[in-house]
């Protein structure tokens, strides 16, 4: 999975900027903004939260996007999906041979409907992808601009 430094390089890359233009759009020196941008992408430097706040807005992103957890292997993904276990009632499932996630609505009745709406405009825009309603950089900025890329 990509790190806050990995995901400001995808999204700046997607918004067609470049790491001077970031920089001086985050408001730093002509001649420091491509080399403080640089450092966030090659992870040398973790930009602070103001920054962060900043990155998110210059490239039309939630900050959550930017900050994410950063699982970086199948044992992180696991105890992320333990998390959502409990916060939200997802189980592990058998659906004809195949494994899957699926939601228990009694798990966590009060935030089901909004989990419920949540993951079906996933649904809808991963169906728009697969039908080639989307392009890949247009469902990848959906998901880098939600939630208010989500219109529903």
């Amino acid at each position: 999975m990509a790190s806050i430094a990995q995901r400001i390089r995808k999204i700046r890359l997607l918004r067609k900027m470049t790491q001077r233009e970031l920089g001086l759009a985050l408001g730093f020196t002509d001649r420091t903004s491509d080399i403080r941008i640089a450092q966030y992408e090659n992870g040398s430097r973790t930009p602070k939260e103001h920054y962060i706040e900043g990155l998110a807005y210059v490239l039309g992103v939630s900050t959550t996007s930017l900050t994410a957890p950063d699982v970086r292997d199948d044992y992180d993904m696991m105890h992320v999906l333990f998390e959502l276990e409990d916060k939200y009632g997802f189980r592990i499932n058998e659906i004809n041979g195949t494994l899957c996630i699926t939601v228990d609505p009694f798990a966590a009745p009060i935030s089901f409907s909004m989990l419920h709406h949540r993951l079906s405009s996933w649904r809808r825009e991963y169906l728009r992808l697969q039908n080639g309603e989307i392009t890949q950089e247009e469902y990848d900025l959906w998901r880098y601009e939600y939630p208010d890329s989500d219109l529903d």
